[in-house]
């Protein structure tokens, strides 16, 4: 195998485990989300704090926010212009993600994230080190900005 393909077969790779990822977040299974977690992830997500260092502490901001969607209803979490590199061991991916739901009123409650991720071949196996999530916002007036589309 040449290193083109092999950095074409990675690329593939972290692409479908992404999408994956995406299928487990929808299920709302926590144990089954921080799977593709390294153990020393740092994390800077859009809620909560400024960062998450470590899965155990991921891991309960996750159990938070899943906590705060509404038990029934759909749960939105979508993955839009995915891009992937690869070098080595090495993965970045940039993404958009629209994430919400359904309120108990029946009514559609989501916007659109901007994502990017890095990766790290631990063991033979992709895992996720850094993902940051982030929403923007106006410098004006400090409101978050999530009626954008892409």
């Amino acid at each position: 195998m040449t290193a083109a393909d092999r950095t074409l077969d990675d690329q593939a790779r972290i692409r479908e485990l992404t999408e994956q990822w995406a299928e487990t977040v929808r299920s709302r299974d926590v144990e089954r989300i921080m799977q593709i977690y390294a153990d020393d992830v740092r994390a800077f997500d859009a809620v909560a704090q400024l960062q998450f260092k470590g899965k155990a502490a991921y891991k309960a901001h996750w159990q938070a926010c899943m906590e705060q969607c509404p038990a029934q209803g759909s749960m939105q979490f979508k993955i839009d212009q995915l891009q992937v590199e690869t070098g080595g061991d090495l993965g970045l991916a940039h993404y958009l993600c629209y994430c919400g739901g359904t309120d108990e009123k029946g009514e559609e409650q989501g916007s659109w994230m901007r994502v990017t991720v890095g990766w790290r071949r631990i063991g033979g196996e992709w895992k996720i080190t850094h993902d940051h999530f982030s929403a923007p916002f106006d410098m004006k007036t400090g409101e978050t900005l999530f009626k954008l589309q892409p």
